[in-house]
């Protein structure tokens, strides 16, 4: 188990109840899967991070963590059910490990809910948990582009053509968006760096 991972387990552990450290194991091992460029140990680590960042925002931080280690604990680029499934996972551990009911409930909730990033107004834990889940979009112009080419080598079965409508897609959608950042602390940090690369990226797409 590589150092990154150790330090994921050793999070994983602080959070779930005695005796899962084989399933917590089993969940981070998850993100070192050989398709994924992305979506890796190190953006759960990155995201992890960030919940840390704006947990005052959240009204249940243990379920915005849950949710961070289950969010995408399934991920097959040939399916477009990975939230679903991932939020399937997310109840039959926590239920295994015998979590409240309303715990089990709001983790799953809030897993389905990165698929679109939408929160409602009000949702602070759904806030905390897509803002995390999207400080990548707020990073400078070569961190960003670090992370488009690794989406693109996630997707690299994928004709050009097709990926780019598929992406410029997925980047409208969410620059559409009134506010990408819900969270007071990161929308100020964020907002303007992340629609300055949605941007390029969009323009980059159709040229």
């Amino acid at each position: 188990m590589s150092v990154l991972a150790e330090n994921l387990l050793d999070r994983w552990i602080a959070l779930a109840p005695n005796g899962s450290e084989a399933i917590g194991a089993g969940i981070i091992g998850r993100y070192a899967e050989p398709h994924r460029r992305y979506h890796t140990l190190t953006h759960l680590s990155v995201m992890l991070a960030a919940v840390d960042e704006l947990a005052e925002a959240a009204t249940d931080i243990d379920a915005v963590r849950y949710a961070a280690f289950f969010h995408d604990a399934i991920y097959a680029v040939d399916r477009a059910d990975n939230e679903e499934r991932s939020a399937d996972l997310a109840r039959d551990v926590l239920e295994s490990l015998g979590a409240a009911p309303e715990l089990v409930d709001e983790v799953v909730r809030l897993v389905i809910l990165t698929r679109g990033h939408n929160p409602e107004a009000g949702d602070a834990n759904g806030a905390v948990l897509c803002d995390a889940d999207l400080v990548v979009l707020g990073g400078t112009a070569q961190e960003y582009a670090t992370y488009a080419a690794a989406i693109r080598d996630e997707y690299r079965h994928v004709p050009d053509d097709l990926f780019r409508a598929g992406r410029a897609s997925v980047l409208r959608n969410l620059a559409e968006q009134p506010r990408l950042f819900r969270t007071a602390r990161a929308y100020q940090r964020y907002e303007a760096p992340a629609r300055a690369n949605l941007a390029a990226e969009l323009i980059g797409l159709s040229g």
